[in-house]
């Protein structure tokens, strides 16, 4: 297989692709910080695309005169997103990592610069559309290029650092974006393209190619060691399922049969993909020993878990405070802060104390009973909420949540082999996104029922059906300008039933930590290898003595 590496300089040893290195922290080089730094880039501003649209969407929709088609001008890219990444894997095994991820840097810079030059909506469907799809490869490609760098039980520390750009972007998107869409919507996607430059120079320069050594073509390669068969059942059903998550509740009703039938297809067809992996792919591209063991296969689930947990407070802690102490939506990006510079820094502990005593499960056990904890705090959050509290409840959630993120994947690995970082990878980005998309879905459901059971706590019959059918969410972001035209009464009703619908999200997800919590008991504590074993040794080799 092709691998890449940094060329070995004239005062160091070269090792055979495969061979086992243990790699001194002290002694990586120019070469590991440059390629380190591009991944930090690329985690930055993939983070960043999804958070910075949030704020400026009513703008580019009312400019390009697309309302109706809102949705999918937000969705489009996490569907195109999600599907493909199960084979970007195998395509990383293939032809290694540099190119792979370079064009897909390349995919999601085209995607940006025609999302910027749209004049209409379709227009602008496609850019996000490619987008995903550059984003996807961007996603698995970070994470595998992470696991090369660096021994396993260093993985969680590193990765901690770059889940910190991502943090970062996070924390900037909303502000960042509604300023530009006071300015000009467009730099919303142009301001991707100097960023990826930048990334595409660092990798280019830095991340250099091992001679190419698989033993076919590459045409060969891509025909009998890619999964097609298995895309081919993957990627429309997972288109389904997602249009039915996406579309429920918000364009047609959940009983509605264009949302019952995609999601009833959606489920066969990858139920049916699960099938033909473990009886008669060749090459699977998720394959089911990535599931034997109880680590890796619990480790996947509290993956899956610990994104919905994110999700719901990313989606819903703004919703507080827009809907409930009645921000500007500007303001409740500032507000939402603490949180998202709080994971930054909780992310970059977890991983920092997995590579100090290589134990995980101690770690995830404490970030979901803190995780109970914060959202236990939540269920306090009323309109009389002072701004300390909020702010200290939000950087202990920040804790739960981050600590998971960055020690997840290192326990996923722990009971595979190298041979799988490519694999497991790719699988274990395609459930932290489907993670994050349910991570929407129910707590949305949650909120948006809960909102329809208390609307007679509000006197005033308008208001009412402003909120109904799962319009309080949108709804929120207006409150700010108009609740001077009702009495303070009447909108004191309104903040309650905001704050109602969000305690029964916040009840949903302390059940959620403390189910975590308890499928922690199904890791093994397994050591974390501290040799670098891989063929794609990216890491600069120890120098020689004398």
């Amino acid at each position: 297989m092709a691998g890449d590496t940094p060329d070995v300089p004239p005062n160091e040893i070269e090792t055979p692709a495969g061979a086992t290195a243990t790699i001194p922290e002290t002694q990586r080089g120019i070469r590991f910080w440059g390629v380190f730094a591009a991944l930090c880039v690329l985690a930055f501003i993939s983070a960043l695309d999804v958070s910075i649209i949030a704020t400026a969407l009513p703008r580019i929709t009312a400019e390009i005169g697309s309302g109706a088609q809102f949705v999918w001008i937000a969705n489009c890219f996490v569907i195109s997103s999600t599907v493909l990444q199960p084979m970007f894997g195998q395509i990383a095994d293939i032809f290694g990592r540099r190119y792979p991820l370079a064009i897909s840097i390349l995919i999601f810079g085209l995607g940006s610069a025609i999302g910027g030059g749209s004049h209409n909506v379709g227009m602008l469907i496609a850019g996000r559309t490619i987008q995903g799809v550059g984003a996807g490869g961007i996603y698995v490609l970070i994470d595998i290029v992470c696991c090369d760098l660096v021994p396993l039980r260093d993985r969680g520390k590193y990765l901690g650092l770059m889940f910190s750009g991502a943090g970062v972007a996070a924390a900037l998107g909303p502000p960042v974006g509604g300023a530009l869409a006071e300015a000009d919507w467009r730099w919303i996607f142009w301001i991707n393209l100097p960023i990826c430059g930048l990334a595409l120079a660092l990798l280019l320069l830095f991340l250099r190619p091992r001679p190419r050594s698989i033993d076919m073509p590459w045409s060969k390669a891509l025909k009998d060691k890619v999964d097609w068969v298995g895309a081919l059942l993957l990627i429309p059903s997972l288109f389904a399922v997602l249009f039915g998550l996406i579309t429920g509740g918000l364009q047609y009703p959940w009983s509605s049969w264009r949302v019952v039938v995609p999601l009833v297809l959606g489920i066969l067809g990858w139920a049916s993909f699960h099938v033909h992996q473990h009886f008669w792919a060749s090459h699977p591209s998720i394959p089911s020993r990535l599931f034997a063991n109880r680590t890796s296969a619990t480790a996947f689930a509290l993956t899956f878990l610990s994104s919905i947990l994110i999700q719901a407070t990313t989606y819903l802690i703004p919703i507080y405070f827009q809907g409930v102490l009645n921000t500007t939506v500007l303001n409740s990006g500032t507000y939402f802060l603490p949180y998202a510079m709080g994971s930054l820094f909780s992310a970059v502990l977890g991983g920092a104390l997995l590579s100090k005593f290589g134990v995980y499960r101690p770690v995830h056990a404490a970030a979901f009973a803190i995780s109970a904890i914060a959202f236990g705090l939540f269920t306090l959050l009323d309109s009389g909420t002072t701004t300390v509290a909020w702010a200290f409840f939000q950087l202990i959630a920040a804790a739960g949540t981050g600590i998971a993120m960055s020690t997840m994947l290192p326990a996923i690995m722990a009971g595979l082999p190298e041979s799988d970082v490519a694999v497991s990878s790719a699988a274990y980005s395609f459930v932290r996104n489907f993670g994050l998309i349910w991570g929407i879905t129910i707590p949305g459901i949650i909120f948006g029922s809960v909102v329809d059971m208390n609307l007679h706590r509000i006197s005033d019959q308008g208001l009412q059906d402003s909120l109904r059918g799962g319009a309080a969410y949108a709804f929120a972001s207006e409150a700010n300008q108009l609740q001077d035209e009702y009495p303070q009464d009447v909108w004191d009703q309104v903040n309650d039933v905001y704050a109602i619908a969000l305690r029964a999200v916040w009840w949903f997800a302390i059940g959620i930590s403390i189910l975590s919590f308890l499928a922690v008991a199904g890791e093994e504590g397994l050591e974390l290898r501290t040799e670098l074993d891989t063929e794609f040794g990216i890491d600069e080799e120890k120098k020689t003595q004398g």
